[in-house]
């Protein structure tokens, strides 16, 4: 590691800066030295300011020699030359650069002591009146301020990034809010994680043992297990959890079991016992997993317009397929006949089994009963498939319960009741906990549920495992399509598909049937990177698919073949550099306009959801903005939000989920056993539309088809559907 390089001078020129994230490039004045270059994240700085940086030279391909900071301190500046830039450079409100001249002209180096201790004196120099003077007065305290709590953050060893978003959130409480609770940031600040914020709980002086941590700790605990889509933990499996992140031995145990008594006590945690194990989870995953068995419970002892219906009459024009546009299978007619006569119903099957068909037969029945129904997913890709499918509207779940930016939940809920008789919901294997109780709760009590979806697919990316647990609850009505049709039989991707959720390694095609399907043995992992390249700059084009059109899915983000890497490589091959005003860095992505982009977290103030995929049509550096096409809408991001996005020509499969390409590649290497699994391979498959491309090493699919372990979430809607299971 090459030794860091400490110098001081004073700010010249302020080339580049994010007033959000705290990234600025200026140039550095050395006395008796040429002007050095510096970038990083340094805070908000101005130019005039006395600086000491502290970083490692690299070069830039246009720009030459630089030293990239990694600390810089700043200082008053002492010098005249330096209190005129300081003051000219837009730092104080009612200061510009011909103000500044003359201000230091009248007090010289004294100028920042004066307006700090003495500003009536002010009133002396030309062009300035009371007024002009209670506004840099205020706008000099307001900078004081921000220095102040930026220079206490810093001194905790909080990055300029991480203290500029605090400063953002809490404003001047900033301090207040820090000592009374440093774990706050991780709920509050996007980014932040519990080892960040309790890096700052220890700074600022927080015992390693002290009761407020290890509550922090073991609610953390619970959190990371929702990340793996868990609701529920082992209460043991999480004592020890919280003494290996909290760095503690064992003979504090006793000490998380008192703090799991006091959360519970102040209703922050909810307990139950299920088969001899106790287990944990916050009010507001137990509120929503119960509040759906009680809910669709109820539902289903509401009668309504479809169960009114003459079933027999239905059945008899199900069984007449002659003259009928759309023939049906009997696994299709019990389908369409159990939407009818069940309040809840669920239809899963996988590629080619005629779930869509099975839709639009019965949204052709429903209209001939003048039933009202509405048509959603949980993505905007999969609403506008099943638009595509059925030639009726259909819209995102978040559209259909009426969210607006800006306001607190949902429009329709139990006060406010959608007005349909039945609601249609396709790729209902996407519905976490959250989003199926928010359905629940809006739908009308005379309403009937269809849950459209493939049960062998990965589960939500969200914490649940709704679809799985009601048709195990054995409550619901539920009916599996397995017939492939036969027109979907000559297509490879939806064979090998099945072949996969069935235990089987992929085969070629044989005759008659679409060479859409193609499994490229390669042993090394590096090998991926020409491969791409020549799949994307001369295949695609033969196939006449845009690569807009296609996508690389992967198990993991991270490694050789992870999403990061493969990211950077297609970036250069599809949007190489060309243009810097229209790019942008932060951290180590680079945005460029024209950039395919995902959402990786919910914004609900920008309505754009975890999953959604647009593309980069702006990049403005002056205003720190960035514009991204959603489709049919433009998006605007500051430069601060960019954490909220990622490169999207490679994306995870499980974000892939509710979505579908014309063109998928699909590369699997040993690297990536820890997510080898059977529904994983299956999932990535069944996201290509017209061609599908499997790369890596036969031992790595042959491991992955083989771990059959199913979904292993800890969830108790069965339960709560079957039995009478209630917290303590």
């Amino acid at each position: 590691m090459s030794s860091l390089t400490e110098l001081t001078g004073t700010i010249d020129r302020v080339i580049f800066k994010s007033s959000d994230s705290g990234f600025s490039v200026f140039s550095l004045k050395i006395k008796g030295h040429d002007n050095v270059i510096v970038k990083g994240f340094t805070g908000q700085l101005h130019e005039g300011s006395l600086v000491s940086v502290k970083g490692s030279w690299g070069t830039h391909p246009k720009f030459g020699r630089q030293l990239e900071a990694i600390e810089c301190v700043a200082q008053q500046p002492t010098s005249r030359e330096g209190v005129q830039k300081y003051l000219g450079s837009g730092l104080i409100k009612g200061i510009g650069p011909a103000m500044a001249e003359r201000l230091v002209n009248a007090f010289g180096e004294d100028t920042l002591e004066i307006i700090d201790k003495e500003p009536n004196r002010l009133l002396r120099v030309e062009g300035i009146g009371a007024k002009r003077v209670e506004m840099i007065v205020q706008a000099w305290h307001e900078q004081k301020e921000i220095a102040q709590v930026m220079l206490f953050l810093r001194s905790k060893d909080v990055s300029a990034t991480y203290a500029t978003k605090i400063y953002k959130a809490y404003g001047n409480a900033a301090i207040a809010k820090m000592q009374e609770n440093p774990y706050c940031l991780v709920d509050d600040i996007w980014g932040v994680g519990f080892k960040t914020a309790d890096q700052i709980a220890l700074k600022l002086g927080l015992e390693r043992h002290s009761m407020p941590r290890v509550k922090a700790g073991v609610l953390h605990g619970i959190g990371q297990a929702t990340d793996g889509g868990h609701l529920y933990t082992e209460v043991q499996a999480l004592k020890k959890q919280a003494i290996e992140l909290l760095e503690l031995g064992d003979e504090y145990l006793g000490l998380v079991k008192q703090a799991l008594q006091e959360l519970f006590i102040a209703d922050k945690i909810k307990l139950l016992s299920h088969e001899g194990l106790h287990y944990v989870t916050l009010p507001q995953f137990y509120h929503a997993e119960r509040g759906i068995a009680q809910r669709l419970l109820r539902l289903k002892g509401f009668p309504n317009k479809l169960q009114a219906v003459d079933h027999k009459k239905l059945y008899e024009q199900l069984r007449e397929q002659e003259g009928q546009a759309i023939a049906l299978n009997e696994d299709q007619q019990r389908g369409v006949l159990s939407c009818f006569q069940n309040k809840v119903s669920i239809i899963t099957g996988g590629p080619g089994t005629g779930k869509t068909t099975l839709v639009r037969k019965l949204l052709e029945l429903l209209e001939q009963e003048g039933i009202q129904f509405r048509l959603a997913a949980p993505t905007g890709r999969a609403a506008k498939r099943m638009f595509e499918s059925t030639g009726r509207t259909s819209e995102t779940v978040h559209r259909l319960l009426g969210y607006t930016p800006g306001q607190t939940g949902f429009t329709h809920n139990e006060q406010n009741a959608l007005q349909l008789d039945v609601l249609i919901i396709d790729e209902s294997s996407m519905l976490d906990v959250f989003l199926m109780h928010a359905i629940i709760k809006a739908l009308p009590w005379t309403a009937s549920l269809v849950l459209i979806g493939d049960v062998d697919q990965l589960p939500s990316v969200g914490a649940g495992n709704v679809l799985n647990d009601l048709i195990d609850s054995g409550v619901v009505s539920v009916t599996r399509l397995t017939q492939i049709f036969r027109q979907a039989e000559d297509s490879m991707i939806v064979v090998n598909a099945h072949r996969v959720n069935h235990g089987d390694f992929p085969m070629a095609a044989g005759p008659g049937q679409k060479k859409d399907f193609v499994f490229v043995k390669e042993d090394e992992p590096e090998n991926i990177f020409p491969l791409l390249k020549t799949f994307y700059t001369q295949r695609l084009p033969k196939l006449g698919v845009s690569p807009d059109d296609a996508v690389v899915l992967v198990p993991m983000n991270k490694g050789v073949v992870g999403t990061q890497r493969i990211n950077q490589e297609l970036q250069h091959i599809l949007n190489p550099a060309a243009d810097l005003a229209q790019e942008t860095t932060y951290f180590s992505t680079t945005f460029r306009v024209r950039d395919r982009v995902m959402q990786i977290r919910n914004n609900y103030d920008k309505f754009v959801f975890n999953g959604d995929m647009g593309t980069i049509v702006g990049i403005d550096k002056a205003d720190q903005k960035m514009i991204v096409s959603f489709g049919d809408r433009d998006i605007e991001y500051d430069f601060s939000e960019l954490s909220e996005l990622v490169l999207a020509y490679a994306i995870s499969i499980h974000k892939s989920q509710g979505s579908e390409f014309r063109v998928v590649v699909i590369p699997l290497f040993m690297q990536h056993f820890v997510l080898l699994q059977r529904n994983l391979i299956y999932t990535a498959i069944t996201r290509a539309k017209q061609y599908c491309v499997l790369i890596g090493q036969p031992r790595a699919i042959a491991m992955g088809i083989n771990n059959n372990k199913g979904v292993d979430r800890h969830t108790f809607l069965k339960q709560y559907l079957t039995s009478d299971l209630v917290a303590r």
